[in-house]
């Protein structure tokens, strides 16, 4: 038997190989069903896959009460009503926030020193990305809240009691457009009014119960469109559209975590990216391997690796972006090595590692400061290009890197002689 047979059956995507669909299993949804049935309908199902749902969390005072006991529950602490008040006026809900900074306070600064009243500095977490099943999700429906118009919102998810994924549903037969084109008049209407703690949303969901799509919440003009929704898939790129089977498999706790804290990316320009199923399917498959290859001891070898086909203007700069940033946090791996073709290195795929870690890349022609950034103990990436690495592998026969566990990423594999 092989020994890889142990370790893959342990993978665990969020993007499935195998999915039965609910409709395929069971009687097709009648024909009508009420835009309040399909709610009642989602929130039971979201229930029964473990959400903790608040029936009466219908203000804003009330939103933030649940956020404080929450938070407190995730950093095991306790505000008193004093430092509660200054963590909001401070962090939580800065007035000058817009949602461009609270999209900073998930991706990148979700960790603030507070100090206590009586002296104490503690880190407060608003989510936990290490060990994801310790955020709680849970759901509310019919928010109401006032900007220029006052409105009222179908179903919010919430993590650690900030909300993160606004859910806007229509009945079956009305064209999901319509769904969209409320979430972009709340948009403009109410959910970036003054201390509203929906400035945090990261994700858009809409659904006409035949239909769902995601999309990330962002203010760029080009990127806020419909043409910018995606349905959920399976890994062979089988779309998931019926809201009972996108509620089964985008909605299980463990993958709408994933999506929100792993499979997004804050770019240097401050634009809010949800990564595609079969983005997400190809950074899960490139950790497997890397993760199994190590565990069966099997490197250097043309089976402890893979390619990733993708085609051109799919976004495989930023699956492979977001597989060397992930790589990087595998205990392990002591270096990953993201490598292109001279003519490849862009200026902003160089802005985003550079943002990640500041001395990754290297610019200069020369192979020594290729060498100097290896040697960074700090550094777990290095962005560099096949003829620099080539020249630093043919010159230096004896470097300690060469004994530790790399990964490496080339960016298209076809072009690079090997």
């Amino acid at each position: 038997m092989s020994t890889f047979n142990p370790i893959a059956e342990t993978n665990n995507f969020i993007v499935l190989d195998k999915f039965n669909k609910y409709s395929e299993v069971n009687e097709p949804s009648s024909v009508y069903q009420s835009e309040s049935a399909l709610e009642r309908e989602f929130i039971e199902d979201l229930k029964n896959q473990g959400y903790e749902f608040l029936s009466n969390l219908t203000s804003i005072e009330a939103m933030f009460s649940n956020a404080r006991v929450q938070l407190q529950e995730l950093n095991n602490m306790e505000f008193s009503d004093s430092e509660w008040m200054r963590f909001r006026d401070e962090f939580l809900d800065k007035p000058s926030d817009n949602i461009i900074e609270k999209s900073r306070k998930i991706h990148e600064n979700y960790i603030y020193d507070f100090t206590f009243d009586d002296g104490h500095i503690q880190n407060i977490y608003l989510v936990d990305k290490r060990n994801i099943t310790r955020n709680k999700v849970q759901v509310i429906t019919q928010f109401e809240q006032k900007g220029s118009h006052a409105n009222r919102y179908d179903v919010t998810i919430l993590v650690n009691g900030l909300p993160f994924v606004q859910v806007e549903l229509k009945k079956r037969g009305v064209a999901i457009r319509e769904a969209f084109n409320q979430v972009h008049r709340y948009s403009k209407e109410s959910f970036n009014s003054d201390n509203s703690l929906f400035k945090y949303l990261q994700i858009f969901v809409i659904s006409n119960g035949t239909d769902s799509r995601y999309f990330a919440n962002t203010v760029k003009r080009d990127k806020n469109s419909f043409d910018f929704t995606m349905n959920w898939a399976k890994a062979d790129n089988t779309l998931i559209k019926d809201l009972k089977d996108f509620t089964t498999t985008f909605f299980q706790k463990n993958t709408l975590l994933n999506v929100l804290l792993n499979y997004s990316v804050f770019d240097t320009s401050d634009t809010l990216l949800v990564m595609r199923p079969y983005q997400i399917a190809a950074t899960e498959r490139m950790l497997w391997k890397i993760n199994s290859s190590y565990l069966a001891k099997n490197w250097s070898k043309n089976e402890s690796g893979g390619y990733i086909w993708h085609t051109t203007g799919s976004g495989k700069t930023l699956t492979s972006f977001k597989a060397a940033r992930l790589a990087t946090n595998l205990d392990f791996i002591d270096k990953v090595f993201f490598v292109v073709d001279r003519k490849d290195l862009d200026y902003q795929t160089m802005k985003e590692y550079q943002r990640f870690s500041p001395d990754s890349v290297n610019g200069s022609d020369s192979t020594a400061g290729l060498k100097r950034n290896i040697d960074k103990d700090d550094n777990k990436i290095i962005v560099t290009t096949i003829q620099k690495l080539n020249n630093l592998m043919k010159t230096e026969g004896d470097l300690a890197i060469y004994q530790k566990q790399v990964v490496f990423i080339f960016d298209e594999a076809h072009r690079s002689q090997f």
